[in-house]
């Protein structure tokens, strides 16, 4: 099951806000979301809950481990074990086939491949265990003492299978004493419509030009076509996960629960560093204070551990070599500007950083997209003026007066500007019943037209990926 659904949309998230609400003992609601938890999980793959549940009870029970050894010589055991065991698990099953491929290529060896269906989420909930078992032995947090609260924890639906990657440090007190309240309930609905228009009216859209463009055999394409695939792309990412952490987090505020952010419109950076700082936050934090700043950090051996982190980033993505190099490039870029070229983009002109960060992005998500690496340079030769056609041609003109309008709206989505605006209309409506009113009545016509316009689309399309869920 997916959020941008009519399943869940108007059976599922109604049904489950019903039996929570109607529960009044914090026992009972917990019980219900995790209830509804493994319904969600168990829709799309039931034979992967076993797995969910026996990763949730590991670090548990680690947990408990480090506090009951804390200050003798078996303090780290814990920490040791729930690792290997969360690493194995995602070795296993996400990154075993790609290590006898890798083999057999180098060694010539024919061993044959392992073949797992990826389980949803096991990137993200095992980061999240292994985050809580790490935050409990440097006494960050306390150990969870009730089972069924912390599988709560591991197993909520809105952020258990594409992230944000939550910390139990983050929502600790919420686990354990939450107030729910109206103004959170409809500023979660606010952000979920938010999210869900994102995904359905922008990522969804520029996902079929994707299709239409890079999937296509990069000899049929004109430049033009190459270059607005590659466009696509770039919005057709943003918009999917950033569209889904902003249903997980409009989701979480709906039940108490508040995730921090995953996105700050990362394509206004001047800088690879502030790219990175923008996109996928959860992912980035828990890189740099779980293995950045352990290895050393700045302090010692900081290149080694800039690389050893990127490489890591990319292999996170997926079990391909495309994904290492893509997150070896970002690391070259970071490692460059660290030494002088954010100084140097300092004293030019805005709009020259901003250049530069667009540029190396985009063609960075053609080294994340392409699998195969035969394919990506015969893409990015077509880029380049390999072909004889170097037009956009008929059918590109076409395409683009087609999508004008949409076109605007995505990369103005891309700035901060709704953001900017939200906060100064709510400034002019301060102090004043009236206008507070009348701000509340726009925002609930807004969700309304969002939530109609996602609709009409989900009724009225078929393709409707999540890509953040191959991760």
């Amino acid at each position: 099951m997916v959020f941008a659904s009519i399943t869940f949309l108007f059976i599922f998230l109604p049904a489950n806000l019903l039996l929570y609400y109607l529960l009044r003992q914090p026992e009972h609601r917990n019980r219900v979301l995790i209830l509804f938890s493994f319904a969600f999980y168990a829709w799309g793959e039931p034979i992967w809950v076993g797995l969910l549940f026996f990763s949730a009870s590991v670090d548990y029970v680690h947990g408990l481990l480090v506090e009951r050894y804390r200050g003798t010589r078996w303090e780290r055991a814990p920490v040791i074990s729930s690792i290997v065991v969360n690493i194995g698990l995602l070795v296993a099953f996400k990154y075993s086939g790609f290590l006898y491929e890798t083999v057999n290529e180098v060694f010539g060896t024919s061993l044959e491949v392992p073949s797992f269906t990826l389980p949803i989420g096991i990137s993200f909930y095992t980061f999240q265990t292994i985050s809580y078992v790490v935050d409990v032995y440097r006494g960050e947090v306390r150990a969870q003492r009730s089972y069924s609260r912390f599988l709560m924890f591991v197993s909520l639906y809105h952020q258990l299978v594409a992230g944000p990657i939550v910390r139990y440090a983050t929502i600790a007190k919420e686990v354990d004493h939450r107030q729910e309240s109206l103004k959170d309930f409809t500023a979660g609905v606010h952000r979920f419509c938010i999210g869900l228009f994102k995904k359905v009216c922008i990522a969804n859209v520029a996902g079929e030009l994707v299709a239409r463009y890079m999937d296509a055999d990069p000899t049929t394409l004109t430049m033009g076509e190459s270059w607005l695939g590659l466009l696509m792309f770039s919005l057709q990412i943003y918009y999917d996960f950033s569209g889904y952490s902003d249903m997980a987090i409009g989701l979480g505020q709906m039940f108490g629960f508040h995730y921090l952010e995953n996105f700050r419109h990362p394509y206004i950076a001047r800088t690879a560093t502030d790219f990175w700082r923008r996109w996928h936050i959860s992912l980035g934090t828990f890189f740099r204070d779980y293995i950045y700043i352990p290895l050393g950090g700045n302090r010692r051996h900081g290149i080694r551990n800039l690389f050893i982190v990127w490489g890591l980033t990319g292999l996170w993505h997926g079990a391909s070599w495309n994904f290492i190099l893509w997150g070896l490039y970002f690391g070259a870029l970071i490692f460059v500007e660290r030494v002088g070229l954010s100084r140097a983009l300092d004293a030019l002109p805005r709009a020259v950083g901003h250049g530069y960060l667009l540029l190396v992005a985009y063609f960075g998500w053609a080294l994340f997209y392409f699998t195969d690496l035969s394919q990506l340079g015969a893409y990015l030769g077509v880029m380049f003026g390999s072909t004889a056609d170097l037009s956009g041609g008929d059918e590109l003109a076409t395409v683009l007066r087609e999508h004008l309008y949409w076109l605007v709206v995505a990369l103005l989505g891309c700035m901060p500007i709704y953001d900017a605006a939200r906060a100064r209309l709510r400034g002019l409506a301060a102090g004043s019943v009236t206008r507070e009113r009348w701000v509340g009545i726009g925002m609930i016509g807004m969700n309304l037209a969002m939530l109609a316009m996602a609709t009409t689309m989900l009724v009225g399309r078929s393709y409707n990926p999540f890509l953040y869920f191959r991760f």
